[in-house]
C-alpha cells in the first residue's frame, strides 16, 4: 500500500488500482503508463511539483499528453515565476520518488492545481505513489481530497 491508496481507503473513496512492470530505464513515466495499460493519454495525468521564486512548492496535475505551461501556472498561482522543483525538494515534501509522485497522500499538503480537462472525464488516472502503479478515480474526488483548483494551463 502507498499513502495515496491508504488515504482513499480511509476516506471511503471509490477507486481502482492498475499496475504494470516499470522499465528502470524509462524516464517518460506517464507515457509508459499510457502504453503499458493501454489508456487514453488525455485521461492519464502526471503530478508535477514546481516552486516559485521564494521556494514555495505547488502541485500541477496535467495530462501526460501535454506540457505544463509554467508562465500560465505562475499567473494562476499569483506569483512572479515558477520552475520545476529540484528532485530533493520534491521527494522531501511529498514522500514520493520522481516518477511515482501522487497528488494524494503527500507528506505536506501542497497547493494543487488540476488541469480543467480532468472535469470532462468520469475517471482519470494518477500515480498511486509508486512507479508502475496508477489509481483510477473520479476527478471530483481528487479535487476534494487535494483541496485543488481547476485551471487551464
Amino acid at each position: 500500500m502507498t499513502p495515496a491508496i491508504n488515504l482513499l481507503k480511509k476516506k471511503g473513496i471509490k477507486f481502482d488500482v492498475l499496475s504494470y512492470d516499470h522499465e528502470p530505464n524509462q524516464k517518460q513515466f506517464g507515457l509508459e503508463a499510457v502504453e503499458k495499460l493501454n489508456l487514453p493519454a488525455a485521461q492519464v495525468f502526471k503530478t508535477l511539483v514546481v516552486e516559485d521564486n521564494t521556494q514555495n512548492l505547488f502541485v500541477a496535475v496535467v495530462p501526460v499528453s501535454q506540457q505544463l505551461n509554467l508562465k500560465m501556472l505562475a499567473k494562476f498561482a499569483g506569483v512572479k515565476k515558477i520552475e520545476m522543483a529540484p528532485q530533493q525538494a520534491v521527494e522531501k515534501s511529498t514522500g514520493y520518488i520522481l516518477g511515482g509522485v501522487s497528488p494524494l497522500g503527500q507528506k505536506k499538503q501542497l497547493k494543487t492545481y488540476i488541469h480543467t480537462s480532468a472535469k470532462s472525464f468520469e475517471s482519470i488516472y494518477v500515480s498511486a505513489g509508486k512507479r508502475g502503479l496508477e489509481i483510477a478515480l473520479n476527478p471530483k474526488d481528487l479535487m476534494t481530497l487535494t483541496r485543488g483548483q481547476y485551471v487551464n494551463f
